[in-house]
């Protein structure tokens, strides 16, 4: 398979059909390797339109999909990147040939061990990795953009706190068959506002979906 050229249709008939237009974001999407960021013996779905198993029953996201988000977050080389759930580590790859610096955090240790090495491989750096449960706890820091790749049930105001003023976040929220891909921009100390983007589904972030733990 020529890889090159199958990344560049990828972009051009998948991802820029699907009304990814930003100039910065296709040409990350074209750059990147995506088939170093496949599990082993997925390497043919590369550049398929179609999730990816990864483990522990999660998926890759699909490339019109990981587009989206690149286009509505927009980071700028200024902007620090948080990214809630690692996964292969390809988004974060791509987040942060677009930004300052970016921390991206997984609950599987594997994901973080194998998104280290195909990051390292791909000679992506300043990606920092951290082991943490985002429904649990968040980096004690705010973020101009913050990127959750898995959906939540119900909207979680403390990814807004962990903005700053003016920062973006992109979050799926709601159940499976139509999930609310969202644009939320913080506007004020306590306020913020959400842009309705398109219905999708994603997996749900570990822990997402349990109820609340009360301690006593």
């Amino acid at each position: 398979m020529d890889t090159d050229f199958a990344r560049q249709q990828m972009v051009e008939q998948q991802v820029r059909a699907w009304d990814v237009l930003h100039p910065d974001v296709l040409r990350v999407l074209k750059d990147i390797p995506r088939e170093q960021f496949v599990p082993n013996g997925y390497e043919p779905l590369a550049f398929a339109d179609t999730e990816i198993p990864i483990g522990h029953g999660e998926t890759m996201m699909t490339p019109t999909i990981e587009g989206r988000v690149l286009q509505a977050l927009q980071p700028t080389p200024s902007d620090t990147v948080l990214e809630i759930g690692t996964g292969t580590g390809f988004l974060a790859a791509c987040l942060r040939r677009l930004s300052a610096g970016v921390t991206s955090i997984d609950i599987h240790g594997d994901f973080l061990d194998s998104a280290r090495a195909n990051l390292e491989d791909s000679g992506i750096a300043d990606v920092t990795l951290l082991k943490m449960d985002a429904t649990r706890q968040l980096p004690q820091r705010q973020f101009d953009v913050i990127a959750v790749t898995g959906s939540i049930e119900k909207f979680d105001p403390r990814f807004v706190d962990a903005l700053v003023p003016g920062g973006r976040l992109f979050i799926v929220v709601g159940a499976a068959p139509a999930m609310d891909a969202r644009l939320v921009t913080r506007t004020g100390e306590n306020d913020w506002h959400s842009e309705s983007l398109f219905e999708t589904v994603l997996t749900p972030l570990v822990n997402a979906t349990q109820p609340p733990q009360f301690l006593f």
